[in-house]
């Protein structure tokens, strides 16, 4: 198979805003160069859209969550992200691309093959763009997902270790949230 031309060159944000929603779909781009993100397993999905639904429930008329869209990082080099749950303004629902001066809070589910970008790569970025609050929700072989919060400082653009949870998140930072993860 030969990979697409658009593969092996980095694209603008200009480019890459004149491709379809389609094309956008399932890639992330960093430092302009396109980076394909496999379809997730069922149960990140699900953990996911549990997550995002009790967040968006908790956040009041002033934020809402929501999965799968992009926040767009920085312009040169094009630097998108897609998280797998965001909170953002509510007021920049119809503002794109999403800028990190709106997001209040992102997570990520670990997958098989996302753990170093998930732990590692992402905490710095996301970190370094401003957003104050950052999740990391791991699978483990017990089936209780362990959730990991992470809290900006704004002094060193690092984040900091919050709270850790086993199968049910309750805390009352970003806001008051209670979330059941416990598989069913």
């Amino acid at each position: 198979m030969v990979a697409p031309a658009w593969m092996h060159a980095q694209i603008s944000a200009e480019q890459y805003d004149s491709w379809s929603e389609e094309q956008c779909a399932d890639i992330e781009i960093v430092d302009g160069m396109v980076v394909v993100t496999p379809s997730a397993p069922l149960r990140h999905n699900r953990l996911a859209r549990i997550l995002a639904n009790a967040l968006d429930a908790a956040a009041g008329p002033d934020w809402n969550a929501d999965t799968d869209f992009d926040v767009r990082l920085q312009d040169v080099p094009l630097t998108n992200r897609r998280p797998d749950v965001i909170v953002y303004r509510a007021e920049t629902i119809d503002l794109t691309p999403t800028r990190p001066e709106h997001v209040l809070l992102v997570a990520e589910v670990v997958s098989p093959g996302s753990e170093t970008t998930d732990r590692i790569v992402k905490v710095v970025q996301y970190a370094k763009a401003g957003i104050p609050f950052y999740w990391r929700v791991g699978q483990v072989a017990t089936g209780l997902p362990i959730v990991y919060t992470h809290v900006l400082d704004p002094a060193t653009k690092a984040y900091g270790d919050g709270e850790m949870f086993t199968g049910t998140v309750e805390t009352a930072a970003p806001f008051s949230v209670t979330v059941d993860l416990r598989p069913r």
